[in-house]
């Protein structure tokens, strides 16, 4: 997208940092409305995440008309607010192509710009390692300063505070912001905290504050009281006793949309020593009023048209997989007082509005905080109640600790509903639900189920609900097939796969038998490819345990067989096919289909697939290869 200079034209002044810290202080209101404009245009064309990045316009302007970046280190925690941050730091033009295929990465991304220096996308991580940045710029001894961003919901997260605890022990130069978006400011509270964050941020406060402490250094019991002293007096006007408490100096709030208020604070602060800890208040959507009122929806959008005050409304009438387990948990909860449904922080994503209002106390969101998520399922299946932890594939990842130790080993009836499994498309590297089968695979106790389409799954949440022993069901992201789905729900017996397609022998692939078995929801896929090859299809439902009697059958009649999963193919179901074959001596070849051993980027779910060789095409070809 070429910017229009008379639409435009401070933004077009400030294509880089360098550029912008050439304007003068009087220009950056006009700019940040012209970046929030921008902004707000580019997004409505290309998709992706919005209400964040209109939500931190002047911090990122202010940050980089201070900071000099890049050598000065710039951290944004998760960093889908960070769009305002790539307009500015020379990928303009490119924006609308973010989240596509070979287009801007959705996250701040290293290989990307020199200016990302953390690639991102979950949360949490900024503190950790801005304060591994700090330490290395100590040592280095060239005065590069690093600031880390992290909102009020990623704060929540046992990370950030393991990572404060310790910058508070070892005290380096670093500044953390706290983007808190929670509320927004009356205008007198703003006000007196605008001049108290001056106050507390000026050299005559700090060089009374460390005067003093000095003075006081060899009379203990003055220096405590005087400690105490200030304590309460911050803490009358400021709510920041907990983050003085992990050793940072604490300032705020401030008002995060007054942009010369900013560049002032943060001036002062860049120069003081020790962990600086600065809390701003914003709106997120902010300037753009339907975001504004529903920043959860307008948190990551499709196209739409700016000047309609609501989103398109999505036409598909197949449901989601996450609303397949919404009204399952609904269904159940109905029957099953015991049902105790935890999600850490992912409410919306997993489909569980509708349950967290129809059942509020048998709901439970944790913040972002996987692994207490997984022990608290534990503490709860423990107390003779039924928790289901609903969490992304890429999230449960950080409580896998927890799943061996705190839910295997015991052997306790926790299921997993794990939602993102497999490609997930537009989020990219780090949203890609590629590992959970091959993690899983490898624990004792655990069930781990693969549903095919909708009623599969239905059943399967049903399955994993009434085991008596840790269970995962696995679905992907988006709307599920358009099978139709049954009300009445049965427990599948575990363990037994079911064949869907039997082979007739007339017309087979280069003379060769061949039999796919299908892990989940790449089946129709199977099917299609099947149907060229007249090949046998078997859904085999069960990644753990496996139907041994159904792979022995299959390799008795086949000459071929090919395994296939939305998971990599290390460690995943197919390896767990050639396991038990080998063990078995049942000597055939066995052609593994799935995820490359690499980490996938961004695209559409079809392309992706497409470019994988996932799709019914690729499938087909690969036999016929393997075959040739």
């Amino acid at each position: 997208m070429t910017l229009d200079i008379s639409k435009y034209p401070t933004l077009a002044l400030a294509d880089t940092p360098d550029e912008l810290r050439a304007l003068p202080k009087e220009a950056l209101p006009g700019l940040c409305s012209e970046l929030r404009t921008y902004l707000l245009n580019s997004v409505s064309q290309s998709s992706g995440h919005l209400a964040s990045g209109l939500g931190v316009v002047e911090l990122t302007v202010a940050l980089h008309y201070v900071y000099d970046t890049p050598f000065d280190k710039l951290v944004w925690d998760v960093g889908h607010q960070a769009y305002p941050h790539k307009i500015l730091t020379g990928r303009r033009e490119q924006l609308t192509t973010i989240r596509q295929k070979d287009g801007l990465h959705p996250f701040p991304w290293r290989e990307e710009s020199e200016y990302d220096v953390l690639s991102v996308g979950h949360s949490s991580t900024s503190i950790s390692a801005a304060l591994g940045m700090a330490i290395s710029a100590e040592k280095e001894g060239k005065d590069r300063k690093v600031v880390s961003v992290i909102g009020d919901g990623a704060i929540t997260a046992g990370m950030a505070f393991e990572a404060m605890n310790h910058a508070g022990d070892i005290h380096p130069d670093m500044l953390v912001i706290l983007n808190d978006n929670e509320m927004s400011i009356s205008e007198n509270v703003g006000a007196l905290n605008n001049h108290l964050a001056q106050i507390l941020s000026g050299s005559l406060y700090t060089s009374i504050r460390e005067g003093g402490k000095k003075v006081l250094s060899g009379v203990p019991p003055i220096k405590e009281l005087v400690r105490r002293t200030e304590e309460h007096l911050k803490g009358m006007v400021v709510p920041g006793t907990m983050f003085e408490e992990f050793g940072f100096n604490y300032i705020g709030p401030v008002d995060g949309h007054d942009v010369n208020e900013l560049v002032k604070t943060l001036k002062n602060m860049r120069n003081l020593k020790g962990p600086q800890f600065l809390h701003i208040m914003t709106k997120k959507g902010k300037g753009y009023e339907p975001a504004e009122k529903d920043p959860i929806g307008y948190h990551g959008v499709p196209k739409f048209d700016p000047k309609h005050d609501s989103l398109p409304k999505s036409n598909g009438t197949k449901p989601t997989f996450s609303q397949v387990f919404g009204d399952f948990l609904c269904d159940i909860a109905e029957e099953d007082p015991k049902l105790m449904a935890i999600t850490p922080a992912m409410r919306e994503g997993s489909g569980m509005v509708r349950f967290s209002r129809e059942y509020p106390d048998q709901y439970f969101d944790v913040a972002i905080a996987e692994q207490h998520a997984v022990t608290l399922a534990t503490g709860m299946a423990i107390g003779g109640n039924h928790p289901i932890v609903a969490i992304y594939s890429t999230f449960l990842q950080r409580g896998y600790d927890q799943l061996i130790h705190d839910v295997a080993i015991m052997d306790l009836p926790v299921m997993f509903a794990i939602d993102r499994a497999g490609i997930v498309g537009a989020d990219g590297q780090t949203h890609q639900g590629a590992f959970d089968l091959s993690f899983m695979r490898c624990i004792p106790n655990m069930v781990i189920m693969a549903p095919s389409d909708e009623n599969e799954c239905r059943q399967m949440l049903y399955t994993g609900h009434k085991h008596t022993g840790p269970s995962a069901v696995r679905y992907p992201r988006g709307s599920a097939t358009g099978s139709a789905i049954q009300k009445t729900m049965t427990a599948l017996e575990i363990g037994k796969g079911r064949i869907v397609r039997q082979s007739t022998g007339a017309s087979q692939a280069e003379n060769k038998s061949v039999a796919i078995l299908s892990f989940g929801t790449l089946l129709s896929n199977a099917m299609n490819a099947a149907e060229k090859l007249d090949a046998t299809v078997a859904d085999m439902r069960f990644v753990k345990p496996l139907d041994e009697a159904l792979i022995r059958e299959l390799a008795a009649n086949h000459d071929v067989l090919v395994t296939l999963e939305e998971n990599v193919t290390a460690g995943g179901a197919g390896s767990g096919v050639v396991e038990f074959m080998m063990q078995e001596k049942l000597i055939k070849p066995v052609l593994n289909l799935g995820l490359p051993d690499k980490f996938v980027p961004q695209g559409t779910q079809q392309e992706i697939l497409a470019e994988l060789g996932l799709d019914a095409e690729g499938i087909e070809q690969a036999v016929r290869e393997y075959l040739g």
